[in-house]
């Protein structure tokens, strides 16, 4: 809500999804989108996109020029240790990320959770 600037009341769409690789679930991954992107459009549907979400996003004329990015690592929830098979007390990586296009405005927001022994974050930084 606060990313979109959404008032009480106001409300966006959602994509929530189990990432699996080889049958285990790595990733649990919300994505949020504004209700008046989002409605009516495969991005408020419960199925795959085709040529996914930032494709669909492009073709409806909201391009994204610039992420934002905060990464938190924490103890997972009992709901995320459940969800992600780990055990009691392993830490997971968040990763929050706000897409916005040209503008300025935000079209997409997403909360990744991850096992934190699965992840390495790696940035690369030109210093003039």
């Amino acid at each position: 809500a606060h990313a979109f600037g959404l008032k009480t009341g106001e409300t966006a769409v959602v994509r929530g999804r189990v990432i699996y690789a080889d049958e285990t679930p790595v990733e649990l991954a919300d994505t949020y989108y504004p209700r008046e992107i989002a409605e009516g459009t495969p991005l408020a549907e419960p199925r795959k996109i085709k040529g996914g979400a930032v494709t669909l996003l492009a073709e409806l004329g909201h391009i994204t020029d610039r992420i934002i990015e905060d990464v938190t690592a924490r103890p997972a929830s009992e709901s995320e240790q459940q969800q992600l098979q780990l055990a009691a007390h392993e830490p997971v990586v968040v990763i929050e990320r706000l897409s916005l296009d040209e503008s300025g405005r935000p079209v997409q927001a997403d909360v990744m959770v991850a096992p934190a022994r699965l992840r390495r974050l790696r940035y690369e930084m030109k210093v003039s």
